[in-house]
Protein backbone atom coordinates (compact mmCIF):
# COMPACT_ATOMS: atom_id res chain seq x y z
CA UNK A 1 0.00 0.00 0.00
CA UNK A 2 1.32 3.43 -0.91
CA UNK A 3 1.76 5.49 2.25
CA UNK A 4 1.09 9.18 2.81
CA UNK A 5 3.85 11.19 4.44
CA UNK A 6 3.31 14.71 5.74
CA UNK A 7 6.53 16.78 5.71
CA UNK A 8 7.03 19.18 8.60
CA UNK A 9 9.63 21.93 8.44
CA UNK A 10 10.75 21.98 12.07
CA UNK A 11 11.54 25.27 13.77
CA UNK A 12 10.79 24.32 17.35
CA UNK A 13 9.82 21.14 19.16
CA UNK A 14 6.28 21.84 20.41
CA UNK A 15 4.81 23.08 17.11
CA UNK A 16 6.40 20.20 15.20
CA UNK A 17 4.80 17.63 17.52
CA UNK A 18 1.45 19.44 17.24
CA UNK A 19 1.67 19.26 13.46
CA UNK A 20 2.66 15.60 13.58
CA UNK A 21 -0.39 14.92 15.76
CA UNK A 22 -2.60 16.79 13.28
CA UNK A 23 -1.09 14.75 10.44
CA UNK A 24 -2.05 11.56 12.26
CA UNK A 25 -5.58 12.85 12.80
CA UNK A 26 -5.87 13.68 9.10
CA UNK A 27 -4.91 10.14 8.11
CA UNK A 28 -1.17 10.29 7.41
CA UNK A 29 0.88 7.12 7.74
CA UNK A 30 4.12 8.84 8.69
CA UNK A 31 5.71 12.27 8.94
CA UNK A 32 8.96 13.67 7.67
CA UNK A 33 10.76 15.96 10.10
CA UNK A 34 12.72 18.41 7.99
CA UNK A 35 15.29 19.56 10.54
CA UNK A 36 17.35 21.75 8.17
CA UNK A 37 16.95 24.87 10.34
CA UNK A 38 16.24 23.10 13.63
CA UNK A 39 19.60 21.29 13.61
CA UNK A 40 21.81 23.99 12.13
CA UNK A 41 24.36 25.63 14.41
CA UNK A 42 23.39 29.30 14.65
CA UNK A 43 26.16 31.83 15.11
CA UNK A 44 24.54 33.26 18.25
CA UNK A 45 23.95 29.82 19.76
CA UNK A 46 26.18 28.27 22.40
CA UNK A 47 24.70 24.80 21.96
CA UNK A 48 27.18 22.00 21.52
CA UNK A 49 26.72 19.43 18.78
CA UNK A 50 25.45 16.89 21.31
CA UNK A 51 22.81 19.37 22.51
CA UNK A 52 21.50 19.75 18.98
CA UNK A 53 21.54 16.00 18.43
CA UNK A 54 19.61 15.51 21.67
CA UNK A 55 16.93 17.97 20.49
CA UNK A 56 16.41 15.89 17.38
CA UNK A 57 16.35 12.65 19.37
CA UNK A 58 13.66 14.13 21.65
CA UNK A 59 11.65 15.17 18.60
CA UNK A 60 11.72 11.66 17.15
CA UNK A 61 10.86 10.14 20.53
CA UNK A 62 7.77 12.36 20.83
CA UNK A 63 6.44 11.71 17.34
CA UNK A 64 2.93 10.17 17.27
CA UNK A 65 3.73 8.54 13.91
CA UNK A 66 6.69 6.70 12.42
CA UNK A 67 8.98 9.33 10.99
CA UNK A 68 11.59 10.15 8.40
CA UNK A 69 14.38 12.48 9.52
CA UNK A 70 15.80 14.70 6.79
CA UNK A 71 18.42 17.41 7.06
CA UNK A 72 18.51 18.71 3.50
CA UNK A 73 21.52 20.87 2.51
CA UNK A 74 20.99 24.09 0.59
CA UNK A 75 22.77 22.75 -2.47
CA UNK A 76 19.96 20.21 -2.94
CA UNK A 77 17.03 22.49 -2.31
CA UNK A 78 17.08 22.48 1.50
CA UNK A 79 17.87 25.09 4.12
CA UNK A 80 20.80 23.50 5.94
CA UNK A 81 24.04 25.48 5.63
CA UNK A 82 25.97 23.74 8.38
CA UNK A 83 28.77 21.23 8.54
CA UNK A 84 28.37 17.89 6.78
CA UNK A 85 30.33 16.02 9.44
CA UNK A 86 27.88 17.18 12.10
CA UNK A 87 24.97 16.05 9.95
CA UNK A 88 26.55 12.61 9.55
CA UNK A 89 27.13 12.39 13.30
CA UNK A 90 23.43 13.03 13.78
CA UNK A 91 22.52 10.15 11.45
CA UNK A 92 24.79 7.81 13.39
CA UNK A 93 23.21 8.86 16.68
CA UNK A 94 19.67 8.50 15.39
CA UNK A 95 20.12 4.92 14.28
CA UNK A 96 21.65 3.81 17.56
CA UNK A 97 19.18 5.60 19.85
CA UNK A 98 16.48 3.89 21.94
CA UNK A 99 13.77 5.58 19.86
CA UNK A 100 15.10 5.66 16.29
CA UNK A 101 13.25 7.10 13.30
CA UNK A 102 11.78 4.70 10.76
CA UNK A 103 13.94 6.23 8.00
CA UNK A 104 16.80 8.62 7.45
CA UNK A 105 16.79 10.43 4.10
CA UNK A 106 20.28 11.10 2.75
CA UNK A 107 21.13 12.64 -0.61
CA UNK A 108 22.91 10.32 -3.03
CA UNK A 109 25.56 13.01 -3.55
CA UNK A 110 26.30 13.10 0.20
CA UNK A 111 26.34 9.33 0.53
CA UNK A 112 28.77 8.76 -2.33
CA UNK A 113 31.15 11.58 -1.39
CA UNK A 114 33.53 9.42 0.60
CA UNK A 115 33.91 5.96 2.08
CA UNK A 116 34.14 7.52 5.56
CA UNK A 117 30.73 9.23 5.16
CA UNK A 118 29.16 5.99 3.92
CA UNK A 119 30.60 4.06 6.85
CA UNK A 120 29.28 6.54 9.43
CA UNK A 121 25.83 6.75 7.83
CA UNK A 122 25.64 2.98 7.73
CA UNK A 123 26.23 2.88 11.48
CA UNK A 124 22.85 4.61 11.78
CA UNK A 125 20.90 2.34 9.45
CA UNK A 126 20.35 -1.36 9.07
CA UNK A 127 23.07 -2.22 6.60
CA UNK A 128 22.89 -5.84 5.37
CA UNK A 129 26.46 -6.50 6.56
CA UNK A 130 25.90 -5.20 10.09
CA UNK A 131 25.76 -7.74 12.89
CA UNK A 132 23.41 -5.73 15.09
CA UNK A 133 19.73 -5.16 14.37
CA UNK A 134 18.87 -1.52 13.72
CA UNK A 135 15.32 -0.58 12.80
CA UNK A 136 16.14 2.61 10.93
CA UNK A 137 16.24 2.30 7.14
CA UNK A 138 18.09 4.43 4.59
CA UNK A 139 16.31 6.43 1.90
CA UNK A 140 18.77 7.50 -0.78
CA UNK A 141 17.43 10.52 -2.63
CA UNK A 142 18.18 12.85 -5.49
CA UNK A 143 16.40 16.10 -6.36
CA UNK A 144 16.53 18.50 -9.26
CA UNK A 145 14.51 21.71 -9.01
CA UNK A 146 15.27 22.72 -12.60
CA UNK A 147 14.17 19.67 -14.59
CA UNK A 148 14.91 16.05 -15.39
CA UNK A 149 18.54 15.32 -14.54
CA UNK A 150 20.57 14.26 -17.56
CA UNK A 151 22.17 11.43 -15.55
CA UNK A 152 18.90 10.13 -14.10
CA UNK A 153 19.45 6.52 -15.23
CA UNK A 154 22.93 6.44 -13.73
CA UNK A 155 21.66 7.74 -10.40
CA UNK A 156 18.84 5.22 -10.30
CA UNK A 157 21.28 2.38 -10.93
CA UNK A 158 23.58 3.66 -8.18
CA UNK A 159 20.77 3.67 -5.65
CA UNK A 160 19.48 0.33 -6.87
CA UNK A 161 22.89 -1.29 -6.47
CA UNK A 162 23.68 0.14 -3.03
CA UNK A 163 23.05 -2.63 -0.43
CA UNK A 164 22.38 -0.17 2.40
CA UNK A 165 19.64 1.62 0.44
CA UNK A 166 16.18 0.46 1.50
CA UNK A 167 14.17 3.06 -0.44
CA UNK A 168 14.99 4.96 -3.63
CA UNK A 169 13.72 8.51 -3.94
CA UNK A 170 13.81 10.52 -7.16
CA UNK A 171 12.18 13.95 -7.45
CA UNK A 172 12.62 16.52 -10.19
CA UNK A 173 10.70 19.42 -11.60
CA UNK A 174 8.35 18.15 -14.29
CA UNK A 175 8.57 20.13 -17.53
CA UNK A 176 5.23 18.80 -18.81
CA UNK A 177 2.75 16.16 -17.70
CA UNK A 178 4.56 13.75 -20.05
CA UNK A 179 7.34 13.63 -17.46
CA UNK A 180 4.88 11.83 -15.17
CA UNK A 181 4.83 8.90 -17.56
CA UNK A 182 8.57 8.32 -17.12
CA UNK A 183 8.15 8.55 -13.35
CA UNK A 184 5.42 5.91 -13.52
CA UNK A 185 7.72 3.65 -15.52
CA UNK A 186 10.45 4.11 -12.90
CA UNK A 187 8.01 2.94 -10.22
CA UNK A 188 6.92 0.02 -12.35
CA UNK A 189 10.45 -1.19 -13.15
CA UNK A 190 12.29 -0.83 -9.83
CA UNK A 191 13.01 -3.86 -7.66
CA UNK A 192 13.35 -1.78 -4.47
CA UNK A 193 10.67 0.34 -2.83
CA UNK A 194 10.72 3.61 -4.76
CA UNK A 195 9.42 7.15 -4.46
CA UNK A 196 9.25 8.91 -7.85
CA UNK A 197 7.65 12.34 -7.88
CA UNK A 198 7.41 15.29 -10.23
CA UNK A 199 7.68 18.72 -8.67
CA UNK A 200 5.59 21.70 -9.74
CA UNK A 201 2.09 21.85 -11.21
CA UNK A 202 3.03 19.50 -14.05
CA UNK A 203 3.97 16.84 -11.51
CA UNK A 204 0.76 16.72 -9.48
CA UNK A 205 -0.36 13.59 -11.36
CA UNK A 206 2.66 11.70 -10.03
CA UNK A 207 1.67 12.50 -6.44
CA UNK A 208 -1.96 11.44 -6.85
CA UNK A 209 -1.37 8.32 -8.96
CA UNK A 210 1.52 6.88 -6.93
CA UNK A 211 -0.65 3.97 -5.65
CA UNK A 212 -1.61 2.98 -9.18
CA UNK A 213 2.03 2.26 -9.97
CA UNK A 214 3.14 0.92 -6.59
CA UNK A 215 4.94 3.99 -5.25
CA UNK A 216 6.35 3.53 -1.75
CA UNK A 217 4.87 6.81 -0.56
CA UNK A 218 3.71 10.22 -1.63
CA UNK A 219 4.08 13.52 0.19
CA UNK A 220 1.14 15.72 1.14
CA UNK A 221 1.30 18.97 3.08
CA UNK A 222 -0.72 19.73 6.18
CA UNK A 223 -1.59 23.18 4.85
CA UNK A 224 -1.26 25.05 1.57
CA UNK A 225 1.34 27.33 3.13
CA UNK A 226 3.46 24.53 4.63
CA UNK A 227 4.59 22.74 1.48
CA UNK A 228 8.21 21.66 1.34
CA UNK A 229 8.37 21.17 -2.44
CA UNK A 230 6.58 22.76 -5.42
CA UNK A 231 3.36 20.97 -6.36
CA UNK A 232 2.61 19.31 -3.03
CA UNK A 233 -1.12 19.15 -2.41
CA UNK A 234 -2.72 19.01 1.01
CA UNK A 235 -3.53 15.73 2.71
CA UNK A 236 -7.13 16.93 2.91
CA UNK A 237 -7.32 17.20 -0.89
CA UNK A 238 -5.34 14.01 -1.47
CA UNK A 239 -7.66 11.90 0.68
CA UNK A 240 -10.92 13.78 0.10
CA UNK A 241 -10.88 15.37 -3.32
CA UNK A 242 -8.81 12.67 -5.06
CA UNK A 243 -9.88 9.64 -2.96
CA UNK A 244 -6.26 8.48 -2.69
CA UNK A 245 -7.04 5.35 -0.66
CA UNK A 246 -9.30 4.01 -3.42
CA UNK A 247 -6.66 4.27 -6.19
CA UNK A 248 -5.23 0.92 -7.28
CA UNK A 249 -3.58 -0.56 -10.39
CA UNK A 250 -6.95 -1.06 -12.11
CA UNK A 251 -8.12 2.54 -11.55
CA UNK A 252 -9.08 4.39 -14.74
CA UNK A 253 -7.61 7.86 -15.19
CA UNK A 254 -9.50 10.94 -16.36
CA UNK A 255 -8.53 14.59 -16.27
CA UNK A 256 -8.97 18.22 -17.17
CA UNK A 257 -6.69 19.34 -20.01
CA UNK A 258 -6.19 23.07 -20.39
CA UNK A 259 -3.98 26.04 -19.54
CA UNK A 260 -4.35 26.83 -16.74
CA UNK A 261 -6.42 24.19 -14.88
CA UNK A 262 -5.44 24.75 -11.26
CA UNK A 263 -8.73 26.41 -10.29
CA UNK A 264 -10.99 24.02 -12.22
CA UNK A 265 -14.04 22.65 -10.40
CA UNK A 266 -14.05 19.50 -12.54
CA UNK A 267 -11.96 17.30 -10.19
CA UNK A 268 -14.35 18.16 -7.36
CA UNK A 269 -17.53 17.05 -9.14
CA UNK A 270 -16.24 14.09 -11.13
CA UNK A 271 -14.36 12.46 -8.25
CA UNK A 272 -17.40 12.88 -6.01
CA UNK A 273 -19.55 11.35 -8.75
CA UNK A 274 -17.19 8.39 -9.15
CA UNK A 275 -17.41 7.77 -5.41
CA UNK A 276 -21.19 7.95 -5.37
CA UNK A 277 -21.65 5.31 -8.09
CA UNK A 278 -18.68 3.18 -7.02
CA UNK A 279 -16.69 3.85 -10.21
CA UNK A 280 -13.05 2.76 -10.21
CA UNK A 281 -11.73 6.03 -11.58
CA UNK A 282 -9.87 9.17 -10.57
CA UNK A 283 -9.97 12.60 -12.19
CA UNK A 284 -6.78 14.70 -12.04
CA UNK A 285 -5.53 18.09 -13.30
CA UNK A 286 -3.59 17.86 -16.58
CA UNK A 287 -2.07 21.26 -17.40
CA UNK A 288 -0.88 21.47 -21.01
CA UNK A 289 0.80 24.60 -22.36
CA UNK A 290 -1.13 26.51 -24.97
CA UNK A 291 0.56 25.37 -28.20
CA UNK A 292 -1.00 22.76 -30.46
CA UNK A 293 2.29 20.84 -30.53
CA UNK A 294 2.26 20.46 -26.73
CA UNK A 295 -1.36 19.36 -26.79
CA UNK A 296 -0.85 16.80 -29.54
CA UNK A 297 2.27 15.27 -27.99
CA UNK A 298 0.61 15.06 -24.57
CA UNK A 299 -2.70 13.53 -25.62
CA UNK A 300 -1.08 10.90 -27.85
CA UNK A 301 1.42 10.00 -25.11
CA UNK A 302 -1.36 9.59 -22.55
CA UNK A 303 -3.41 7.43 -24.90
CA UNK A 304 -0.49 5.21 -25.87
CA UNK A 305 0.84 4.57 -22.35
CA UNK A 306 0.18 0.90 -21.67
CA UNK A 307 -0.39 1.09 -17.91
CA UNK A 308 -2.00 4.50 -17.40
CA UNK A 309 -5.56 3.46 -18.37
CA UNK A 310 -6.25 6.98 -19.62
CA UNK A 311 -9.95 6.84 -20.44
CA UNK A 312 -11.14 10.38 -20.94
CA UNK A 313 -10.70 14.06 -20.40
CA UNK A 314 -12.47 17.37 -20.25
CA UNK A 315 -10.77 19.78 -22.63
CA UNK A 316 -10.90 23.48 -21.90
CA UNK A 317 -9.28 26.76 -22.98
CA UNK A 318 -7.20 26.93 -25.16
CA UNK A 319 -7.37 23.37 -26.46
CA UNK A 320 -10.97 22.85 -27.62
CA UNK A 321 -10.07 23.67 -31.22
CA UNK A 322 -6.83 21.69 -30.86
CA UNK A 323 -8.77 18.52 -30.03
CA UNK A 324 -10.73 18.71 -33.28
CA UNK A 325 -7.57 19.49 -35.23
CA UNK A 326 -5.90 16.43 -33.77
CA UNK A 327 -8.85 14.29 -34.78
CA UNK A 328 -8.76 15.70 -38.30
CA UNK A 329 -5.08 14.81 -38.59
CA UNK A 330 -5.65 11.28 -37.26
CA UNK A 331 -9.04 10.17 -38.66
CA UNK A 332 -8.30 6.49 -38.11
CA UNK A 333 -7.68 7.05 -34.40
CA UNK A 334 -10.33 9.63 -33.54
CA UNK A 335 -14.03 9.62 -34.30
CA UNK A 336 -16.74 12.22 -33.76
CA UNK A 337 -19.70 10.95 -31.82
CA UNK A 338 -22.87 12.52 -30.50
CA UNK A 339 -24.46 12.73 -27.11
CA UNK A 340 -28.14 13.34 -26.64
CA UNK A 341 -28.65 15.17 -29.93
CA UNK A 342 -28.89 14.47 -33.65
CA UNK A 343 -25.98 13.92 -36.03
CA UNK A 344 -26.53 17.43 -37.35
CA UNK A 345 -25.98 18.94 -33.93
CA UNK A 346 -22.78 16.98 -33.41
CA UNK A 347 -21.47 17.95 -36.82
CA UNK A 348 -22.18 21.62 -36.20
CA UNK A 349 -20.72 21.71 -32.69
CA UNK A 350 -17.62 19.79 -33.67
CA UNK A 351 -16.99 21.81 -36.80
CA UNK A 352 -14.13 23.44 -34.95
CA UNK A 353 -14.21 22.68 -31.21
CA UNK A 354 -14.78 19.83 -28.78
CA UNK A 355 -14.59 19.72 -25.00
CA UNK A 356 -14.76 16.01 -24.22
CA UNK A 357 -12.58 13.03 -25.07
CA UNK A 358 -13.39 9.36 -24.44
CA UNK A 359 -11.03 6.46 -25.00
CA UNK A 360 -13.33 3.49 -25.51
CA UNK A 361 -12.14 -0.07 -25.24
CA UNK A 362 -12.06 -3.15 -23.08
CA UNK A 363 -9.59 -5.27 -21.13
CA UNK A 364 -8.93 -8.83 -22.34
CA UNK A 365 -7.17 -11.92 -21.07
CA UNK A 366 -6.50 -15.20 -22.84
CA UNK A 367 -4.22 -18.12 -22.08
CA UNK A 368 -2.27 -16.24 -19.45
CA UNK A 369 -1.91 -13.07 -21.47
CA UNK A 370 -3.82 -9.83 -21.02
CA UNK A 371 -4.06 -6.43 -22.62
CA UNK A 372 -6.28 -3.61 -23.76
CA UNK A 373 -8.29 -3.57 -26.96
CA UNK A 374 -8.95 -0.02 -28.10
CA UNK A 375 -12.25 0.64 -29.80
CA UNK A 376 -11.26 4.18 -30.68
CA UNK A 377 -11.02 7.72 -29.37
CA UNK A 378 -14.27 9.67 -29.46
CA UNK A 379 -14.86 13.42 -29.38
CA UNK A 380 -17.92 15.17 -28.01
CA UNK A 381 -19.04 18.69 -27.29
CA UNK A 382 -21.06 18.73 -24.10
CA UNK A 383 -21.09 22.53 -24.11
CA UNK A 384 -23.74 22.31 -26.80
CA UNK A 385 -25.56 19.64 -24.81
CA UNK A 386 -25.68 21.96 -21.80
CA UNK A 387 -26.85 24.96 -23.82
CA UNK A 388 -29.57 22.95 -25.51
CA UNK A 389 -30.81 21.74 -22.13
CA UNK A 390 -30.78 25.15 -20.43
CA UNK A 391 -32.27 27.46 -23.04
CA UNK A 392 -35.55 25.55 -23.50
CA UNK A 393 -36.19 26.06 -19.78
CA UNK A 394 -36.71 29.75 -20.61
CA UNK A 395 -38.00 29.63 -24.18
CA UNK A 396 -40.66 27.28 -25.45
CA UNK A 397 -39.01 27.40 -28.88
CA UNK A 398 -35.88 28.93 -30.40
CA UNK A 399 -36.89 29.35 -34.03
CA UNK A 400 -36.63 32.99 -35.17
CA UNK A 401 -35.30 34.10 -31.78
CA UNK A 402 -32.69 36.85 -31.84
CA UNK A 403 -29.53 35.69 -30.08
CA UNK A 404 -26.36 37.72 -29.54
CA UNK A 405 -23.19 35.80 -28.70
CA UNK A 406 -20.22 37.62 -27.18
CA UNK A 407 -16.94 35.86 -27.94
CA UNK A 408 -15.49 33.74 -30.71
CA UNK A 409 -13.88 30.77 -28.95
CA UNK A 410 -14.97 27.19 -28.40
CA UNK A 411 -17.98 27.93 -26.18
CA UNK A 412 -19.17 30.66 -28.56
CA UNK A 413 -18.93 28.18 -31.42
CA UNK A 414 -21.05 25.64 -29.52
CA UNK A 415 -23.62 28.27 -28.56
CA UNK A 416 -23.89 29.51 -32.14
CA UNK A 417 -24.21 25.98 -33.51
CA UNK A 418 -26.97 25.12 -31.05
CA UNK A 419 -28.92 28.27 -31.84
CA UNK A 420 -28.51 27.93 -35.61
CA UNK A 421 -29.66 24.32 -35.60
CA UNK A 422 -32.91 25.51 -34.01
CA UNK A 423 -33.45 28.24 -36.58
CA UNK A 424 -32.44 31.19 -34.39
CA UNK A 425 -30.96 34.39 -35.82
CA UNK A 426 -27.42 34.67 -34.48
CA UNK A 427 -25.19 37.70 -34.23
CA UNK A 428 -21.60 37.25 -33.09
CA UNK A 429 -19.57 40.07 -31.58
CA UNK A 430 -16.00 39.89 -30.40
CA UNK A 431 -13.23 42.26 -29.38
CA UNK A 432 -11.41 41.09 -32.52
CA UNK A 433 -13.80 41.75 -35.38
CA UNK A 434 -11.66 39.55 -37.63
CA UNK A 435 -11.97 36.63 -35.22
CA UNK A 436 -15.76 36.99 -35.20
CA UNK A 437 -15.77 36.98 -38.99
CA UNK A 438 -13.57 33.91 -39.00
CA UNK A 439 -16.00 32.06 -36.72
CA UNK A 440 -18.90 33.07 -38.97
CA UNK A 441 -17.05 31.75 -42.01
CA UNK A 442 -16.08 28.48 -40.31
CA UNK A 443 -19.64 27.83 -39.15
CA UNK A 444 -21.02 28.53 -42.61
CA UNK A 445 -18.55 26.36 -44.52
CA UNK A 446 -20.48 23.50 -46.09
CA UNK A 447 -23.79 24.71 -44.65
CA UNK A 448 -24.45 27.81 -46.74
CA UNK A 449 -27.78 26.53 -48.00
CA UNK A 450 -29.01 25.76 -44.48
CA UNK A 451 -27.76 28.76 -42.50
CA UNK A 452 -27.70 31.45 -45.15
CA UNK A 453 -29.02 34.68 -43.62
CA UNK A 454 -29.15 33.28 -40.08
CA UNK A 455 -25.72 34.43 -38.89
CA UNK A 456 -23.97 37.80 -39.01
CA UNK A 457 -21.21 39.70 -37.25
CA UNK A 458 -22.07 42.59 -34.94
CA UNK A 459 -19.57 45.39 -34.26
CA UNK A 460 -18.78 45.74 -30.56
CA UNK A 461 -19.92 49.38 -30.56
CA UNK A 462 -23.35 48.21 -31.74
CA UNK A 463 -23.85 45.94 -28.75
CA UNK A 464 -25.15 48.69 -26.47
CA UNK A 465 -27.93 49.56 -28.95
CA UNK A 466 -28.85 45.98 -29.85
CA UNK A 467 -32.09 44.21 -29.04
CA UNK A 468 -32.26 40.45 -28.68
CA UNK A 469 -34.16 37.71 -26.88
CA UNK A 470 -31.01 36.15 -25.49
CA UNK A 471 -27.47 37.37 -24.82
CA UNK A 472 -24.77 34.78 -24.16
CA UNK A 473 -21.37 35.80 -22.80
CA UNK A 474 -18.69 33.34 -23.92
CA UNK A 475 -15.68 35.43 -22.88
CA UNK A 476 -13.70 35.40 -19.59
CA UNK A 477 -14.76 38.98 -18.78
CA UNK A 478 -16.09 39.01 -15.22
CA UNK A 479 -14.27 35.81 -14.23
CA UNK A 480 -12.44 35.63 -10.92
CA UNK A 481 -8.73 35.56 -11.70
CA UNK A 482 -9.41 36.49 -15.33
CA UNK A 483 -8.17 39.47 -17.33
CA UNK A 484 -11.07 41.72 -16.32
CA UNK A 485 -12.84 40.32 -13.21
CA UNK A 486 -14.81 43.53 -12.56
CA UNK A 487 -15.72 44.15 -16.18
CA UNK A 488 -19.09 43.96 -17.87
CA UNK A 489 -19.07 41.57 -20.80
CA UNK A 490 -22.32 43.20 -21.96
CA UNK A 491 -22.88 46.94 -21.33
CA UNK A 492 -26.32 46.47 -19.77
CA UNK A 493 -26.49 49.91 -18.07
CA UNK A 494 -25.96 51.59 -21.47
CA UNK A 495 -28.57 49.51 -23.31
CA UNK A 496 -32.13 50.62 -24.04
CA UNK A 497 -34.98 49.20 -22.00
CA UNK A 498 -35.46 45.62 -23.10
CA UNK A 499 -38.35 43.23 -22.64
CA UNK A 500 -38.50 41.75 -19.12
CA UNK A 501 -38.44 38.36 -20.88
CA UNK A 502 -34.90 39.05 -22.17
CA UNK A 503 -32.42 36.47 -20.95
CA UNK A 504 -28.77 37.08 -20.07
CA UNK A 505 -26.68 33.91 -19.98
CA UNK A 506 -23.11 33.95 -18.65
CA UNK A 507 -20.91 30.92 -19.27
CA UNK A 508 -18.44 32.15 -16.60
CA UNK A 509 -19.12 30.20 -13.39
CA UNK A 510 -16.69 31.84 -10.97
CA UNK A 511 -18.16 33.93 -9.47
CA UNK A 512 -21.67 32.56 -9.71
CA UNK A 513 -23.04 36.10 -10.01
CA UNK A 514 -20.78 37.92 -12.44
CA UNK A 515 -20.97 41.69 -12.88
CA UNK A 516 -23.04 41.11 -16.03
CA UNK A 517 -25.57 38.87 -14.27
CA UNK A 518 -25.81 41.28 -11.34
CA UNK A 519 -26.58 44.17 -13.69
CA UNK A 520 -29.21 42.06 -15.49
CA UNK A 521 -30.93 41.05 -12.26
CA UNK A 522 -31.03 44.67 -11.05
CA UNK A 523 -33.03 45.54 -14.17
CA UNK A 524 -35.41 42.63 -13.80
CA UNK A 525 -34.17 40.50 -16.67
CA UNK A 526 -34.00 36.71 -16.55
CA UNK A 527 -30.62 35.06 -16.13
CA UNK A 528 -28.75 31.78 -16.46
CA UNK A 529 -25.50 31.49 -14.55
CA UNK A 530 -22.37 29.67 -15.59
CA UNK A 531 -22.62 27.20 -12.70
CA UNK A 532 -25.79 25.78 -14.26
CA UNK A 533 -24.01 25.31 -17.58
CA UNK A 534 -20.93 23.84 -15.92
CA UNK A 535 -23.05 21.24 -14.11
CA UNK A 536 -24.97 20.28 -17.26
CA UNK A 537 -21.88 19.82 -19.41
CA UNK A 538 -20.06 17.93 -16.63
CA UNK A 539 -23.05 15.63 -16.14
CA UNK A 540 -23.03 14.81 -19.84
CA UNK A 541 -19.30 14.02 -19.70
CA UNK A 542 -19.82 11.80 -16.67
CA UNK A 543 -22.48 9.77 -18.47
CA UNK A 544 -20.26 9.40 -21.54
CA UNK A 545 -17.39 8.02 -19.47
CA UNK A 546 -19.31 5.79 -17.06
CA UNK A 547 -22.49 4.89 -18.93
CA UNK A 548 -24.43 5.93 -15.84
CA UNK A 549 -26.51 9.01 -15.10
CA UNK A 550 -24.58 11.68 -13.24
CA UNK A 551 -25.66 12.72 -9.72
CA UNK A 552 -26.53 16.16 -11.06
CA UNK A 553 -27.94 17.50 -7.80
CA UNK A 554 -24.71 16.57 -6.05
CA UNK A 555 -22.69 18.32 -8.76
CA UNK A 556 -24.76 21.48 -8.41
CA UNK A 557 -24.52 21.50 -4.61
CA UNK A 558 -20.75 20.98 -4.63
CA UNK A 559 -20.10 23.70 -7.19
CA UNK A 560 -22.28 26.32 -5.49
CA UNK A 561 -20.93 25.53 -2.03
CA UNK A 562 -17.36 25.77 -3.25
CA UNK A 563 -17.92 29.02 -5.09
CA UNK A 564 -19.68 30.57 -2.11
CA UNK A 565 -16.66 30.03 0.15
Amino acid sequence: MTQICVPIMVEEHASAIRDATLAAEHGADLVEFRIDVFFEDKEESTDLLQDRIDRVLDLVKGSPLPCIVTCRPHWEGGEYHGDDDERVSLYEALGTSDHPPAYIDVELATYTRSANIRQKINLGVNHPKQQRAVSTRLILSTHDFEGRPSDLTRKLLQMQDEPACSVIKIAYRARSIRDNLELFEILRDQTKPTIALGMGDFGIMSRILAPKFGGFLTFASLRDESTTAPGQITIEDLLGLYRFRSIKPSTKVYGIIGWPVKQSMSPLVHNAGFEQIGWDGVYVPMPVESSYESFKATVLSLIDHEDLDFMGASVTIPHKEHLVRLAAESPLRFMIKIFGESDRHAEAALHGAANTFFHDGYAWSHEGKSGWQSEGQYLYNTDITAILQLIPELFSELEHRQIVIIGAGGVARAAAAAALEHGSLVRITNRSHERAQQLQSELMTGRESTWEGLIEVLDTDQLSTSRADLYINCTPVGMTGGPDPDGLSIPIPDMPNLSPDTVFFDTVYNPIETPMLKAAKERGYRTIDGAAMFVKQAAAQFEIWTGQAAPEDLFDTLVREKLSE
